[in-house]
């Protein structure tokens, strides 16, 4: 399957399960599944070196799918992008890291932040692994975003992946701008899909359109966001799941789809391909009709295609939920 772990971050991973107990693990990863589904933050559940191995077994495939995703639709929507440094706040593992060394692998420096030591231990042993300089020699930084004092490096990518639930929710808006000003390039901000997380990340859109930022995707405009409660914005990223996965998750079949929201802004001088519209549910295909749910420069709309026009249905039937549609017409 498409953005599943890399070889060599597997591997690492697995080798950190020598020796542990199934049931220990099972037991933990349950805890850390039904605490992240009520909303709840990491340094609550996350405290010793057995319960990250868990976050490993239970979270890092379905976080690592969603991130990796989120940057194959940067790159598709600015290809001119080549960024030298990163900087991945709240990095847990290292996870975002991974994924960015596997989107671009020029990359050159990268420093990991996060205010759990236990999670900033584990992304050095995974790091240590990697055959990319740049995780194998990355910097880790441990410090707290609530935290006037904290001081960190620039860099041309800044990734926020499944952290802004760590922070108090009146000061999301000033410290996504303060990491605006950090960034010389993209910033990335992915979150669980879930309500609570949406509507994280629509706050911090709109605080990131107010300190100037360009909306590269998922929006396809930078106006107010049309989407009103009870629905949300979300997408779906597939993934396998190992034997120990399955273990942990008292799973029966052999995948996960991991639902994530997200949004990604760049500098103004980043060239960016144009796009019309970006599909928001699973479209419904009948004999008779594709039927698309879009959101476009003009709010929601309901897009309908007959299958009578043959050119239209032929390029718009394999068209999946979370697609872009550029402006000549044809998803990504």
């Amino acid at each position: 399957m498409p953005n599943d772990l890399p070889d060599a971050l597997r591997s690492r991973a697995e080798s950190l399960l020598e020796g542990v107990s199934r049931k220990d693990l099972a037991q933990r990863s349950a805890q850390l599944s039904d605490h992240y589904r009520a909303g709840g933050a990491s340094r609550a559940v996350v405290s010793s070196k057995a319960d990250v191995t868990a976050y490993l077994v239970s979270r890092l495939p379905a976080t690592f799918a969603a991130v990796a995703a989120v940057f194959d639709e940067v790159r598709r929507r600015s290809e001119a992008f080549a960024p030298r440094s990163v900087l991945d706040v709240g990095a847990g593992p290292g996870t975002a890291s991974w994924a960015a060394v596997e989107a671009w692998p020029e990359i050159e420096t990268l420093s990991m932040m996060d205010s759990n030591r236990e999670f900033l231990d584990i992304a050095a042993e995974l790091a240590s692994g990697s055959a990319h300089a740049a995780l194998s020699n990355s910097t880790r930084i441990l410090g707290d975003l609530t935290h006037p004092d904290t001081q960190l490096p620039a860099a041309d990518l800044v990734i926020v992946g499944f952290a802004l639930a760590e922070l108090p929710e009146q000061q999301v808006a000033a410290i996504v701008s303060a990491l605006w000003n950090r960034c010389g390039g993209v910033l990335v901000l992915v979150e669980p899909g879930t309500p609570a997380g949406f509507a994280r990340i629509r706050s911090a859109r709109a605080a990131l359109i107010e300190a100037g930022a360009t909306v590269l995707a998922p929006c396809p405009h930078a106006a107010a966001c049309p989407i009103e409660a009870p629905d949300w914005c979300h997408f779906v990223q597939r993934l396998a799941r190992s034997r120990d996965h399955m273990i942990a998750k008292s799973a029966t079949v052999p995948f996960e789809d991991e639902k994530f929201s997200y949004v990604a802004v760049g500098r103004d001088a980043l060239p960016a391909s144009a796009i019309d519209a970006r599909i928001l549910a699973p479209p419904k295909v009948t004999k008779a009709e594709l039927r698309f749910k879009l959101c476009t420069a003009e709010g929601i709309a309901e897009k309908t295609i007959p299958r009578r026009d043959r050119q239209a249905y032929a390029r718009l039937r394999k068209a999946r939920w979370g697609e872009s549609l550029p402006t000549k017409g044809k998803p990504d």
